[in-house]
C-alpha cells in the first residue's frame, strides 16, 4: 500500500472498492521466467519477487510464478508454463466476491468453466472461463491479496479490450455478468468490446487484450524491439487512447496504450 501523503495523481491510478466484473489482475503464462523478467524489468521497470521473498510467490498446478512490482505495489505475475501445449499469454481477471455462483451465471449465459474455483493459498479463489465465442478470461475472488496495488499510469494495466465476431452479443453476455461495473451509477470500466477484423486477421479468433498504460508509444515500441518483441499491430487510434499491439520476446501478446 501507499505511503500516507502519496501525491493525488498516485492515488488516483490506485484501484479503488471493486465492482464484480471490474478488471482486477493480469498475469502471463511463459516457457522463460527469467527472459520474462528481463524483458518486463526493462520496459516497464517492475520488479519482482520470487518463492521465499515474504511468501510472494505461488504455485499454480506446480508452475513457478514470481509477482511483478512497480515502485513496492503488486501489478503483475509472471507464471512459468508447465506443458509446452499451453499458450504463451497475457490473461486478465475479473473481480467477483463469489466465484462459484459467477461460475454458475457464466455456464447459464452459453459460457464455459476451463478451470472450476479453487483456493490459491489463503490469496484468493481463482477460475478460468471463457465466453459463448471462446475467449478466456479469469475470475479472482479476493482472499488476503485484492488484486492491482496500481493501475491506470505509465507501467501497469490499463485497459482490456475483448476483440470479438459478435459486439452485440458481447455486450449481452458481459453486461449480464457485470452490469454494474459496465453500466451501473458512476460506471468508469476499463473493460471495452471491438470486432476483430478492426484491428486483426479473419483468423484471429475473439480474445481479451491487456493493455499497459506508456507516456510514448513510439518510445515504448522501440524499446520492445530492442528487447527481442515484435510489432503485432502498428500504432493507431481509440476511443480510450493511441494503441499499438505487440509480442514480447516469447510470444504474449500485449498493448501498449497513451491516453
Amino acid at each position: 500500500m501507499a505511503e500516507n501523503g502519496a501525491s493525488e495523481k498516485r492515488a488516483s491510478a490506485r484501484p479503488s472498492t471493486s465492482r464484480e466484473g471490474d478488471p482486477c489482475w493480469v498475469d502471463a503464462q511463459l516457457s522463460d521466467l527469467a527472459a520474462g523478467r528481463r524483458f518486463y524489468g526493462e520496459l516497464f521497470g517492475w520488479t519482482f519477487r520470487e518463492a521465499g521473498e515474504a511468501g510472494e510467490a505461488r504455485e499454480t498446478a506446480g508452475a513457478e510464478s514470481v509477482r511483478a512490482y512497480l515502485d513496492g505495489e503488486p501489478v503483475a505475475e509472471l507464471v512459468r508454463k508447465t506443458d509446452g501445449r499451453m499458450p504463451t499469454v497475457w490473461s486478465v481477471y475479473f473481480h467477483t466476491p463469489d466465484a462459484a455462483a459467477l461460475a454458475g451465471r457464466i455456464r447459464a449465459g452459453g459460457g464455459q468453466i476451463l478451470t472450476p474455483p479453487h483456493p490459491v493459498d489463503d490469496l484468493g479463489t481463482a477460475a478460468l472461463a471463457a465466453d459463448p465465442e471462446g475467449a478466456v478470461f479469469g475470475l479472482w475472488q479476493p482472499g488476503r491479496r485484492t488484486g492491482f496495488g496500481r493501475r491506470r499510469e505509465p507501467g501497469t494495466f490499463a485497459w482490456a479490450e475483448l476483440y470479438t465476431r459478435d459486439t452485440e452479443a458481447a455486450n449481452a453476455f458481459y453486461g449480464d455478468l457485470f452490469h454494474d461495473a459496465l453500466f451501473g451509477p458512476d460506471a468508469s470500466p476499463d473493460f471495452g468490446r471491438a470486432p476483430v477484423l478492426d484491428v486483426f486477421p479473419a483468423e484471429m479468433p475473439p480474445h481479451f487484450l491487456a493493455h499497459f498504460r506508456v507516456e510514448d508509444v513510439e518510445a515504448a515500441l522501440a524499446a520492445v524491439t530492442g528487447l527481442g518483441g515484435r510489432v503485432r499491430v502498428p500504432p493507431f487510434e481509440t476511443s480510450y487512447g493511441r494503441v499499438a499491439v505487440v509480442s514480447d520476446d516469447q510470444g504474449a501478446q500485449f498493448a501498449l496504450l497513451r491516453r
